[in-house]
């Protein structure tokens, strides 16, 4: 089915809900029926009364509300928002062709550039498609590009691959997607055939990357910094490498922007 799900964790993004929920509605319009699957832990803000209130207004939102004690790192905390999401979608909707994961910040709190995104669904080159931001690509934590493959927080120069990676956006065709094995900033659809069995891993692990993209990093980045705390790492790194390694799924970034 021509369906998506939109879906995304919620904490403390009260100030920019109105115009993410205005923008998923006009995402949602772009497909045969859409869901909206929502993971909300405890905020300091009315973040939990704008989602009680837009489910009146329209009932194709389904929020859960986080019940357990939240971890102390926040990696952890997000996988497992993402994964509870992704398990609703694997019980209720994998016959859906699409899911969307997003961040409901001031991320996606802009303009939605529609033409871009109804080019980008036409084409089937992709598995995962995330964008450039009019910010500039700041999500480097999320990114996993060879040479470098690794955290950038837990290398020794985490400059260099940010430099690299926006050079390559600058100096890239724009009709043309750029592959990597993990990028995210803030926002991606995934074909939910080649992701439904895979789960974010917020935990800072090495064992599933292959060594020699491991030795690659470290080689272009003068090393492992070992005074990096080793307890996180983006979530989004280990969710996109395990649907590459296990399902081939085409892990792309397209360097227009998404957002104006």
């Amino acid at each position: 089915m021509n369906c998506c799900c939109i879906c995304g964790p919620v904490k403390n993004c009260g100030p920019y809900l109105n115009k993410v929920f205005e923008n998923i509605e006009q995402f949602g319009s772009l497909f045969d029926d859409y869901v909206i699957i929502v993971y909300y832990d405890k905020s300091d803000d009315n973040t939990l009364q704008f989602l009680q209130q837009y489910k009146q207004k329209n009932r194709r939102l389904q929020f859960f509300v986080n019940l357990k004690p939240l971890s102390s790192f926040r990696t952890h905390n997000i996988a497992n928002a993402r994964n509870y999401i992704l398990q609703c979608i694997k019980i209720n909707y994998s016959n859906f062709s699409y899911f969307i994961m997003m961040d409901f910040d001031d991320i996606c709190a802009r303009d939605f550039n529609k033409e871009v995104f109804i080019n980008c669904l036409k084409r089937d080159d992709w598995d995962s498609l995330s964008f450039d931001h009019p910010t500039g690509y700041y999500d480097f934590w999320a990114l996993s590009k060879r040479p470098y493959v690794l955290s950038c927080h837990h290398l020794k120069n985490k400059i260099k691959g940010w430099e690299y990676i926006t050079d390559l956006i600058q100096q890239y065709d724009k009709n043309a997607l750029i592959p990597c094995l993990s990028a995210f900033n803030g926002f991606a659809i995934y074909k939910t055939d080649k992701f439904i069995n895979c789960y974010y891993d917020g935990r800072y692990r090495t064992d599933y990357i292959p060594k020699n993209l491991i030795n690659e990093s470290i080689e272009h980045s003068g090393g492992l910094d070992e005074t990096t705390q080793q307890h996180e790492d983006c979530e989004h790194r280990h969710f996109h490498i395990q649907a590459v390694l296990q399902n081939n799924a085409r892990i792309r970034i397209c360097p227009l922007q998404l957002f104006l």
